[in-house]
């Protein structure tokens, strides 16, 4: 992560108060598995439901726009206090366009992470566009930065650092948790063992 901190991105990061992720590919590894009575299971990885409430306790909205409609992605959501859940929305761009409008946010003070198709405009016009390693090479391409973290395997907790970091409060988070010397841990590179969802 430490590599885009002195980047363009960085400085897009700085201004952020909103950011919008995708699911499958991003909070999720991509993959769809059913039961055998047809129940949908998805997996998310608790490193970035960590990073998500660590920005919501700095006051950055967060907000999830997804092309499918999942009673987990509802539930997830509930379990983090995401309050903005867009399901069913294959114009991921329209859909941010609307809830910044609504929330009164400039679409530069805005963050997005996809991984595919749907995710590209969004991912071009936001203020900070992000995406992920395991995403074809045209979307990485379009992105202002790409995580070293696979989608569902800690890539939100990744970008959630970044854009602490970029907003320099990373010790504002530390201290959180409670670590007596928040200035002796470097930003970003030992974090996970100190932040318990």
């Amino acid at each position: 992560m430490s590599h885009w901190l002195d980047t363009p991105a960085c400085s897009k990061a700085a201004r952020l108060r909103l950011l919008a992720l995708d699911v499958d590919g991003v909070l999720s590894d991509g993959r769809l598995l059913y039961t055998s009575d047809h129940q949908e299971i998805k997996a998310f990885h608790v490193h970035d439901g960590v990073g998500i409430k660590a920005l919501q306790r700095l006051g950055i909205q967060v907000a999830i726009i997804t092309g499918r409609r999942s009673p987990m992605v509802e539930r997830r959501c509930n379990e983090l206090g995401i309050d903005h859940l867009i399901m069913g929305r294959d114009d991921k761009w329209a859909a941010l366009q609307e809830l910044t409008r609504q929330l009164g946010i400039d679409i530069t003070e805005t963050g997005y992470c996809g991984d595919d198709l749907p995710d590209l405009e969004a991912i071009h016009r936001a203020g900070l566009g992000a995406s992920v390693p395991n995403a074809p090479d045209y979307i990485q391409q379009a992105a202002d930065m790409v995580t070293t973290r696979r989608g569902g395997q800690g890539a939100v907790r990744e970008l959630c650092e970044f854009i602490i970091n970029a907003q320099g409060r990373w010790n504002e988070v530390l201290t959180h948790y409670h670590v007596e010397d928040a200035a002796s841990i470097p930003p970003g590179t030992t974090s996970s063992q100190y932040m318990g969802e």
